[in-house]
């Protein structure tokens, strides 16, 4: 093989290893905002406060950005089906960064629709918490007679955290 063949070689293999180490430094990282549990326990307790003020009793649920659980509180008196309702209510909340009682008109219709994803749930009462416009929390509340009071107490909460 001549040497002017191999020193080529060499220095494509070394730009394109070059070019991946490069890569990698920017690609396999990233930093993200989330909401501390202490942020998330006071959103939770603001939110549960408004609604004992108004005699209401319900679960408040605040879950990550991936849409797992950090906090759940569960009113004096509230039902049994109030602490589900308000864990998807913030799961939808997240998922799509925006409140639920927003989103209800988008599942209407036949076929297929937002309502088939598992886990939603598009009832007023998730408020999404965002950073920068970007969803990094939800809010849900379930058990008041009406989803316009849970969300009226999701978002008492989500003003606890501006």
């Amino acid at each position: 093989m001549d040497l002017k063949k191999i020193a080529v070689a060499t220095l494509v293999v070394l730009s394109i290893g070059g070019g991946y180490a490069a890569a990698d430094q920017h690609t396999t990282t990233r930093s993200e905002k989330v909401l501390t549990i202490d942020a998330a326990v006071k959103a939770a307790q603001a939110t549960l406060d408004a609604a004992e003020k108004e005699n209401q009793r319900v679960t408040v649920a605040v879950v990550d950005r991936s849409g797992d659980l950090v906090v759940l509180l569960a009113g004096d008196g509230a039902g049994p089906q109030t602490e589900e309702s308000a864990r998807r209510k913030a799961f939808t909340a997240v998922s799509f960064n925006a409140p639920t009682s927003e989103l209800a008109g988008r599942v209407t219709g036949q076929g297929a629709t937002l309502r088939d994803i598992p886990g939603t749930l598009f009832l007023a009462g998730g408020v999404p918490v965002a950073v920068d416009g970007t969803s990094v929390a939800g809010i849900g509340v379930g058990g008041a007679p009406s989803g316009d009071l849970d969300e009226k107490f999701a978002k008492a909460g989500l003003a606890t955290l501006k």
